[in-house]
């Protein structure tokens, strides 16, 4: 082989090793940021045995704009997270005990991103999942519910 000939073979070889790296960097996709700060008020109206409940609150970073963490009622007591684990997919947590009465959820985002950028409306399910009242440890109301977001004023 002439080193023509070599030079010609390297030259393509590297074209090619380019071409294969640029599509593999473009078929790569970063995972997108996902943050659902904010209220979740029931869509529609309550069932009776929740006619109390005010929203769920997250509110990891603390803002002053955005309600305690924790379960509200309309009554402005809250429920602290006693257990809590939030990711794209997933809402799940059990409250503290308050004059012997806690909450539970397990439920679903119906979508991801950041929920503060998204011009949410007030008519579109985020959220959505089953809610449990337990009184003395007992179960005593449960519903699957869809939830609202609200992000603060």
């Amino acid at each position: 082989m002439t080193s023509k000939e070599t030079f010609t073979t390297t030259l393509v070889l590297c074209l090619m090793a380019e071409t294969l790296l640029a599509f593999s960097v473009l078929g790569q996709t970063t995972k997108a940021r996902f943050d659902p700060d904010g209220s979740f008020w029931i869509h529609g109206t309550a069932p009776n045995d929740f006619s109390d409940f005010g929203g769920i609150n997250l509110n990891a970073k603390k803002l002053r704009r955005l309600p305690s963490p924790g379960l509200q009622l309309n009554n402005g007591k809250n429920f602290r997270y006693k257990t809590l684990s939030v990711s794209r997919e997933r809402l799940v947590f059990t409250t503290v005990l308050v004059g012997g009465v806690s909450y539970s959820f397990s439920g679903t985002f119906l979508r991801g991103g950041v929920f503060a950028d998204g011009n949410l409306d007030d008519e579109t399910p985020v959220l959505e999942g089953v809610l449990t009242k337990n009184v003395q440890g007992k179960k005593v109301a449960e519903a699957k519910l869809k939830f609202i977001y609200f992000g603060g004023t």
